[in-house]
C-alpha cells in the first residue's frame, strides 16, 4: 500500500481571489471539516467530518481527483481544494462510460480510474463503481466472461488455495482472471480489506477485479450469459 502523509493543520494558507481561503501544503481545520463535507455531498465518501485527513479521507480525494481527471495524489493541496470547491466538480459515483470501449452490452473497467461500469444493450449505465486491479496482469483488451483453460467461468465461492474466499468469482480473461467481492477471510468472514478503498490504487490486486459485495452481486446477475468485457487503460 502507498502511504500517503497526513496533512498538517496548522500551517499557514494562501489567501486567493476574493476572500477564498485555499490551502497552501496544508489545511486548517475549518477547511478540512469543509473538504469532508464537500467530498461526501459528492459521493466521495470520506467518512466522519472530524476535521482529521486520515487514510479516508485520503482515499476520497483519490476518487474525486480521478473522477476529474486530475492527477492522483491523495492531496488536499490547493489546486484540489479549489476544484472541489467549485460549483463544477463532478460527482465520484456517477461517470461519463470512457470513450473507445465500443457499443452493446458489455462491462467497461477503466484502470487509469480504478473504476467500472455494467451496460445494458440500450446503452444504459445499469451500475457503476469503484474497483481494486493490478494492470501487470490484466492489459487492456477485449474478453469475454465465461470458462477458459478448462476452468469454470462462475464460482459463487471461489478459493485462493488458501485461507480467503473469492466470493461471486466471474472469470473473463485467462486463466484465472475474473470479477469477486473483495477477499474475505474463511476464518471469520471479513473482507481483507474496506470498501471505501475501491476506486484508488492503494491495493493492488494478484490480477483480478475486486469489488464490493453488493457490486459483485450485482455483477454475478449481470454475467448471467457470455458478456464482454473491455479492459481501457
Amino acid at each position: 500500500m502507498r502511504i500517503l502523509s497526513i496533512l498538517g493543520l496548522a500551517a499557514a494558507v494562501t489567501l486567493v481571489g476574493a476572500g477564498t481561503a485555499l490551502p497552501a501544503d496544508a489545511l486548517t481545520g475549518t477547511q478540512a471539516k469543509a473538504a469532508q463535507t464537500r467530498l461526501n455531498a459528492l459521493g466521495c465518501t470520506a467518512g466522519p467530518v472530524d476535521g482529521v485527513i486520515g487514510q479516508m479521507t485520503q482515499a476520497a480525494t483519490v476518487r474525486f481527483q480521478s473522477a476529474n481527471a486530475m492527477i492522483q495524489s491523495g492531496s488536499l493541496n490547493s489546486t484540489t481544494y479549489s476544484r472541489l470547491m467549485a460549483s463544477t466538480a463532478k460527482r465520484c459515483d456517477v461517470r461519463k462510460v470512457p470513450a473507445g470501449s465500443g457499443s452493446g452490452r458489455r462491462i467497461v473497467i477503466s484502470q487509469t480510474q480504478n473504476w467500472v461500469w455494467l451496460i445494458d444493450s440500450a446503452g444504459k449505465v445499469v451500475r457503476q463503481g469503484g474497483i481494486i486491479d493490478n494492470p501487470t496482469y490484466l492489459k487492456p483488451g477485449t474478453y469475454t466472461s465465461g470458462s477458459k483453460c478448462g476452468r469454470a467461468g462462475r464460482i459463487v465461492r471461489n478459493t485462493d488455495g488458501g485461507r480467503l474466499y473469492l466470493n461471486y468469482f466471474v472469470r473473463f480473461a485467462p486463466c484465472g482472471i475474473g470479477f469477486h467481492q473483495i477477499p474475505t477471510y474463511m476464518s471469520n468472514g471479513a473482507q481483507i480489506h474496506p470498501d471505501w478503498l475501491l476506486g484508488t490504487n492503494y491495493r493492488a490486486s494478484h490480477g483480478c477485479i475486486r469489488l464490493s459485495r453488493s457490486m459483485a452481486i450485482t455483477l454475478w446477475n449481470f454475467t448471467a450469459g457470455s458478456t464482454r468485457v473491455v479492459v481501457l487503460r
